[in-house]
């Protein structure tokens, strides 16, 4: 019933990487459920409308309470913590994602990329870290690890701009708005200025672009085992930066996320590829020899 619980939340909160993550061995895709399970109910309460943020203060202390040993009687909580106990993830990490978390809580702007990055630190960067330790990867990953929750969670801030205008916030520099004449990132701001729009989130996607490459570079610390659904996952939301890419008044009209086939059939792909190639695959995936379609 727990693992069923867990389940439900990872495939409601997230169509890329919970089919992405189907491609793990069975013991891994109930870690990372735990994990996700975790991080998704704490988003959840602060993305709410109106904002949970009661529930959300509850949650954080509740887990704080597990951490002494105290059972919350809370599935997601309690799971999390015994994945915590199993895999030796630091709660320094866990504290640095609740902070980025409550920043979310009210109307937020961020005045430059420095400031981005602080939140983006706890509120992407802890959960590659995590990830990291989940798969029981070196340390010598774990900067890769960092910079693939990072690009993951900027190309999310760019499919999701008219959802988070909703709740008030804009996940992107204030001062490179200002730069390409763009008072907000409304439709009716984007429609008055639309080359300075389309040069702004071609922009993004580049920054985007940069981390992917950062993060993928460091692939061959990951395991066989692993490396499909984390490709997988990778490719997929290259796929979506791709399309938004191609047309940025996108983000107006449609919520760009690949289907279930395309990312399953994708993940094939990877699979036959690492298969028919061997330890050779490695170096040709970090190259970009199998492209996304």
């Amino acid at each position: 019933m727990y693992e069923e619980a867990h389940k439900r939340i990872f495939r409601e909160g997230s169509t890329t990487y919970f089919n992405s993550t189907l491609l793990f061995p069975e013991h891994a895709r109930k870690d990372i459920s735990l994990l996700y399970s975790f991080v998704r109910v704490a988003d959840d309460y602060v993305d709410s409308v109106p904002q949970q943020v009661k529930g959300f203060e509850e949650f954080r202390r509740r887990y704080r309470e597990a951490l002494k040993g105290v059972s919350s009687g809370d599935v997601v909580i309690d799971g999390f913590v015994d994945l915590m106990e199993r895999k030796s993830i630091p709660h320094e990490w866990v504290e640095a994602f609740l902070h980025s978390m409550a920043m979310d809580v009210g109307s937020h702007e961020y005045r430059n990329a420095e400031e981005l990055d602080k939140y983006l630190y706890g509120s992407s960067e802890v959960i590659g870290l995590m990830m990291a330790k989940v798969m029981e990867l070196p340390e010598e990953s774990y900067r890769s690890a960092r910079m693939l929750g990072k690009a993951m969670q900027y190309i999310n801030f760019i499919r999701d701009i008219q959802e988070d205008l909703a709740l008030g916030r804009s996940y992107f520099p204030r001062d490179e708005l200002d730069a390409h004449g763009l008072k907000d990132l409304s439709e009716e701001s984007a429609r008055a200025a639309p080359e300075g729009f389309k040069a702004f989130l071609r922009a993004q996607i580049e920054r985007y672009s940069q981390w992917q490459a950062e993060a993928e570079a460091g692939f061959h610390h990951i395991p066989f085992r692993y490396l499909v659904p984390i490709k997988t996952a990778s490719n997929m939301y290259s796929w979506t930066a791709q399309e938004i890419m191609g047309d940025p008044f996108i983000v107006y009209s449609l919520k760009v996320k690949p289907s279930r086939l395309r990312i399953l059939r994708h993940g094939l792909t990877v699979m036959l590829f690492v298969f028919t190639f061997g330890p050779s695959s490695r170096s040709l995936l970090d190259e970009g020899g199998l492209r996304v379609r």
